[in-house]
């Protein structure tokens, strides 16, 4: 019964969590009340609320259950243990394009992240979590250049910082504009161009 109880529990989170997704899509994060999200998934606001403690941490968990599986693939770029730390950054990025393409719900996460949230007090929470992926996302690049500069795999006139913050910038560009107009272009082609074109430039080591 106990563990029943708990797949119950589990299986209402994740309701709740879809119906965020289509609530927040539908009317902006900011116009959308924890009670509509609530009557959307046929549960109780005080149910809303065992699971979440306001509106920024739904916000949140509705991003880490889309977020976390291809940001631990960005974040593994700093690993002291990588042979190609060049090719774990790559890789991760073009894992990060293909999810936006091939998967509806990043994409509807996304788009909700993107153009649906207007940051305030209520959501200063949701503007912290942005900005500690930002952040931990570009560490990690870095620690990863600067592992491949010691490895000999790159020598770049670029400071590690500086070229893990542009590699962030690039990507995070491409999907934005790709999610403005997905017909302009093809991320996923143009992005792998556009990550190689980028990484050249940063001085591949030479004989």
């Amino acid at each position: 019964m106990a563990r029943r109880t708990k797949e119950d529990a589990l299986r209402t989170r994740d309701r709740i969590l879809d119906m965020a997704e289509r609530e927040f899509l539908r009317r902006g994060v900011s116009r959308t009340s924890l009670e509509q999200i609530a009557t959307a998934a046929g549960v109780t606001r005080g149910a809303v609320y065992w699971h979440f403690r306001n509106k920024a941490d739904l916000f949140n968990a509705m991003m880490n259950r889309v977020t976390l599986p291809l940001e631990a693939e960005i974040l593994r770029s700093g690993e002291r243990t990588l042979d190609d730390p060049v090719a774990q950054i790559r890789g991760s990025y073009l894992a990060a394009l293909r999810a936006t393409v091939n998967d509806p719900q990043a994409r509807r996460v996304f788009e909700v992240a993107l153009f649906k949230v207007e940051h305030g007090n209520a959501l200063r929470g949701v503007r912290e979590r942005r900005l500690t992926g930002i952040r931990n996302r570009v560490a990690n690049v870095e620690r990863g250049l600067r592992r491949a500069a010691r490895l000999g795999r790159l020598r770049s006139a670029l400071p590690a910082r500086a070229a893990a913050m542009g590699m962030e910038s690039l990507v995070d560009g491409l999907i934005t504009n790709w999610m403005i107009d997905p017909q302009a272009f093809d991320l996923v082609r143009v992005g792998e161009q556009a990550i190689d074109a980028y990484l050249r430039g940063l001085a591949p080591a030479g004989p």
